[in-house]
């Protein structure tokens, strides 16, 4: 494959494509649900995100030579498929794991207030500490809560520390989800909470899920909490995504459109990454740096402190997850129209910022709350 002059299909919600591959060809943005295999005949390099699926049927007789998808994820990749054709694959491991523990943090500030409990008198347990649940367990711990942590595959590779998921449901007050999609092998994630298991979870609990839609089974969701509806449900993915099943999403209290990763500096990050990989594989040597690409980003959150103001009303001041629920609830109105419209909230999502962009000034924080902010991510 040339460096240069190289045909490029692209995610048109991908940011940074031109200042990051815009000298290396030309490129053609798509919408990425609809790329399809004649699309791509003289492409030489793809880049996806989540909702285009890769395998033969989209890249055979194509001239594609390397893809890479700017998510952590990789459940819609046949990587195998890849492997075998000798196409180069990159994914963006961790790109976004900040922006998702952000969102998980924002929505349980806001849980806790309307609730009145504090964070650490409660019990988190994250299910899957890879790259999200480890940041979500990072902060959580520098805040002071205690957590129970599920990772079989880290178990069985010998790390201490965890326990079963049984056990987790019954104890933990409350549960988010953190798992990679996998169907297959010694530890499949699919329906992983179903009609036999989500009768373990403790009454009064706090059930997140902002991993993948399918690690829980939608329907069994709905049928129980129908009859468990002291259970606060907090969605940010679907089983059947774009198609949203809109008698659950009435039964939650936070719902999103698949967005809880969709800060601008994790996007920017994971194109970065594909960048990277790709010089690389080419024997290119990268000469942008991720910096670089941040600082242009766009504004930074201002917040001007008096003095007043606890830890919930700073993280809320970068972002509050109401205003995300308001507009994807203001979708379902129209079934017919509800796929589409999942979709053009993601294509069309307001810029996001994450903690570490904020610029605080105003009156010093107090030493609690300045450790309470750089815990959570903020840089003072």
């Amino acid at each position: 494959m040339k460096p240069s002059g190289l045909n490029i299909v692209a995610d048109e919600n991908i940011p940074a494509l031109e200042r990051l591959f815009g000298h290396l060809g030309q490129i053609r943005k798509l919408p990425g649900r609809t790329i399809q295999n004649n699309d791509l005949q003289q492409a030489d390099l793809l880049l996806v995100r989540s909702v285009t699926r890769v395998d033969q049927a989209l890249l055979e007789n194509t001239a594609v030579k390397f893809v890479g998808t700017a998510t952590i994820g990789t459940d819609h990749i046949d990587t195998d498929w890849l492997a075998r054709n000798n196409i180069g694959f990159s994914s963006a491991p961790g790109c976004n794991a900040d922006a998702v523990a952000e969102y998980v943090i924002s929505n349980l500030l806001l849980i806790a207030a309307e609730q009145g409990f504090r964070l650490t008198d409660k019990v988190v347990g994250i299910v899957g500490v890879g790259n999200v649940g480890r940041r979500l367990q990072q902060r959580l711990q520098k805040l002071g809560v205690k957590l129970l942590l599920n990772d079989p595959p880290r178990a069985d590779a010998g790390e201490q520390g965890f326990t079963g998921l049984t056990p987790l449901l019954q104890q933990a007050d409350i549960i988010c989800l953190h798992t990679p999609l996998i169907k297959s092998g010694a530890h499949p994630s699919f329906h992983l909470l179903n009609d036999q298991n989500l009768k373990c979870i403790k009454p009064g609990a706090i059930l997140l899920n902002a991993g993948r839609g399918p690690v829980i089974d939608n329907k069994a969701l709905l049928s129980w909490h129908g009859e468990r509806n002291d259970v606060t449900l907090l969605l940010d993915v679907w089983e059947d995504e774009p198609v949203v099943d809109r008698q659950l999403a009435q039964r939650v209290r936070i719902g999103t459109p698949h967005i809880a990763g969709y800060s601008l500096d994790g996007k920017i990050r994971g194109t970065w990454m594909l960048y990277r990989a790709f010089c690389l594989q080419q024997g290119i040597t990268p000469d942008i740096e991720l910096a670089e690409c941040l600082a242009s980003a766009g504004p930074a959150p201002e917040i001007q402190l008096d003095g007043t103001e606890s830890l919930t009303d700073i993280v809320h001041a970068v972002y509050q997850p109401e205003a995300d629920f308001k507009r994807f609830m203001a979708s379902l109105v129209d079934a017919e129209a509800q796929p589409l419209a999942f979709d053009l909230l993601r294509k069309n999502y307001p810029v996001r910022r994450e903690f570490v962009a904020a610029k605080l000034s105003g009156v010093t924080p107090s030493a609690e709350l300045t450790e309470q902010l750089k815990a959570v991510g903020f840089s003072l």
